[in-house]
């Protein structure tokens, strides 16, 4: 349960809001590098953190994220013409650069000495392994990009691709890192078949939590019963501000080398979401069926349209199939991010925690909404996250795995939470 005040804390992105200024001093996922891939090509309109923007990449193939609306007269950029280095307005050609400042107003007197002091808002941009990423933050404190494993492996060891939810980020986060609901949404109504983990969502349906403080975020582990004398682990990695690490399934012996998937939950506003999906593959080369399953858009986290829109959503109801819900398919809806989704999004836009009855598996719920409440005051108070400026502490990687009962989960996994060194610069 959270206070009305606390949930409007947690839940609005705007600028000037304590959270979304907590946002702000991140580097953020905005677009695919295929949205705006051509140079000179169309530009493409872009909302983030409640903010209208509009993206395009240059003659010479720099990204500009900036202002939807021209200085001017606010005619909408989209429109615009992406020429010459520039993106010019079609209502009276005023053209602006990637960094917001406007270098030719074609339909003022040559003479005019405004035309160097005319700046729309634009934002920072680097470009990494196919993702465009902005920050939204003040100059003077501009923070390290994360340094992500799968954003600097080496091609075809590595996927990304997008969708969207209709919800607000928190209660998509807030899936992202409860293990609890894999033994029921994600479930099978016949005898678990598959990887051993399937067995142990299965047999145990209540595991047991244990939540750890990081500089990146928190660490939270899932323990359920597997064979005598052992428990099986499932660690996932809470990044900030809003990022969550799966754990693989696979040969529990070797987890370090399986390939392993994640998302970033990047607010559009307070009622829309970007669900990012990432994968690496920190052993080898994808399959191109591999690929196309993890990053195609008709893939795992598929389908979607052309705008990344699912092809499944409330208005036909995520396909659910009632026939087999009753015989095979606990939901009767295909697909885990489907899944995801219908619950999700049917709490509403924002979903009121004041109603909400909590247990002993939501302590990974609590801690997160603690630890987000308590960074968005904090910065109030000119205390910035230490992972903002430190980059290297996104190197890390979920966990799943079998450990004698004795073993402390963070002593047993220790080396096969950290990612793979970054290469000597």
């Amino acid at each position: 349960m959270l206070s009305t005040q606390d949930n409007e804390t947690l839940t609005r992105v705007g600028p000037g809001t304590p959270m979304g200024e907590l946002f702000r001093r991140f580097w953020l996922p905005a677009l695919l590098s295929e949205e705006i891939a051509e140079r000179d090509g169309a530009p493409v309109r872009l909302r983030l953190l409640c903010e209208d923007l509009v993206a395009f990449r240059d003659t010479e193939g720099r990204v500009g994220i900036v202002d939807a609306y021209c200085a001017h007269r606010r005619a909408g950029l989209f429109f615009g013409r992406n020429e010459d280095c520039g993106l010019r307005c079609v209502y009276h050609g005023w053209k602006f650069d990637v960094n917001g400042q406007c270098v030719e107003m074609p339909s003022e007197p040559h003479e005019n000495p405004q035309t160097h002091n005319v700046r729309i808002k634009a934002y920072l941009t680097a470009e990494r392994n196919g993702v465009v990423w902005a920050y939204m933050g003040p100059r003077e404190s501009v923070p390290a990009l994360p340094d992500f494993e799968w954003s600097r492996l080496p091609e075809r060891q590595h996927t990304a691709t997008k969708r969207l939810q209709s919800c607000n980020w928190a209660q998509a986060v807030e899936g992202g890192i409860d293990s609890s609901h894999i033994s029921f949404l994600h479930s099978r109504t016949e005898p678990a078949a598959g990887a051993p983990s399937n067995r142990y969502h299965a047999s145990d349906r209540h595991p047991v939590f244990e939540v750890s403080d990081a500089d990146h975020g928190l660490v939270i582990a899932a323990r359920r019963h597997a064979e005598p004398g052992t428990y099986y682990w499932r660690v996932t990695q809470f990044l900030l501000p809003c990022y969550t690490m799966i754990p693989p399934v696979g040969n529990f012996a070797e987890s370090s080398q399986e390939p392993y998937d994640g998302h970033a939950w990047v607010p559009i506003d307070d009622e829309t979401t970007w669900t990012w999906s990432f994968s690496a593959s920190p052993a080898r080369a994808y399959r191109d069926d591999e690929i196309a399953f993890r990053g195609g858009r008709q893939g795992f986290w598929g389908p979607v349209d052309d705008g990344y829109r699912p092809l499944l959503h409330r208005g036909n109801d995520y396909g659910i199939d009632r026939a087999r819900q009753r015989t095979s398919n606990f939901t009767g809806i295909e697909g885990i991010p489907n899944q995801d989704a219908a619950v999700q999004e049917s709490m509403g836009p924002i979903v009121d925690r004041s109603q909400e009855r909590l247990g002993a598996s939501d302590r990974g719920i609590v801690r997160f909404r603690r630890l987000m409440l308590k960074l968005a005051r904090d910065l109030a108070q000119g205390q910035v996250p230490v992972c903002a400026n430190d980059g290297a502490l996104y190197n890390v990687r979920p966990v799943s795995m079998l450990l004698p009962q004795d073993i402390p989960v963070l002593a047993g996994a220790a080396a096969l939470l950290r990612g793979a060194p970054a290469p000597a610069s």
